[in-house]
């Protein structure tokens, strides 16, 4: 049975549903790594530049597209600049589980099936609560490779339902010759 559509699970409904200890079939995350790039240059503070994706709307990020939004901005960034020239974080954790009563489908389902009102339903993925305003991607970088990191995180803010921003964090001396 095929997934149904990431609208649905879009909105922040009722309270998270998160315990994972009294929670059995939770299915895997799909996100591979949070960090990329060279992490120990950013943890020390050698690149001048950061830019922060920042979440417009409160929504649900589901598992699936955090992992999309990570591999399109860091390959687009790699490229360009090399492995060892920036360094790419995802902030945002899938704790919240969702849940999907399924359906039955196919020629005559109605008949068979109305479905139950408010059911429970099982364990499909999970999601990433945003609230609006907070950072869900961060990216640092040298000056010579902004106009790219801009363009990483633009392709990034496609795969999420909400619309995003873009924020210079740190470098706004370095950004006059560039732009």
């Amino acid at each position: 049975m095929a997934r149904k559509p990431a609208s649905m699970y879009r909105r922040l409904k009722g309270p998270a549903y998160t315990r994972r200890k009294y929670i059995g079939g939770v299915p895997n995350n799909r996100i591979l790594n949070f960090y990329a790039g060279n992490r120990r240059a950013a943890e020390t503070g050698e690149f001048l530049m950061e830019l922060n994706l920042i979440a417009d709307e409160s929504c649900q990020i589901r598992h699936t597209a955090l992992e999309a939004a990570r591999v399109i901005s860091n390959s687009t960034i790699r490229k360009v600049a090399g492995a060892q020239n920036y360094a790419l974080r995802i902030h945002t954790y899938p704790h919240h589980i969702l849940r999907e009563n399924k359906q039955a489908t196919g020629a005559g389902a109605d008949r068979v099936s109305q479905g139950m009102r408010c059911a429970f339903g099982k364990n499909v993925g999970t999601a990433a609560r945003v609230k609006r305003g907070q950072r869900v991607i961060s990216l640092q970088f040298t000056p010579a490779d902004y106009l790219v990191a801009k363009d990483a995180l633009r392709k990034a803010s496609m795969k999420f339902p909400t619309p995003c921003t873009t924020k210079l964090i740190r470098g706004h001396e370095h950004i006059k010759g560039l732009v």
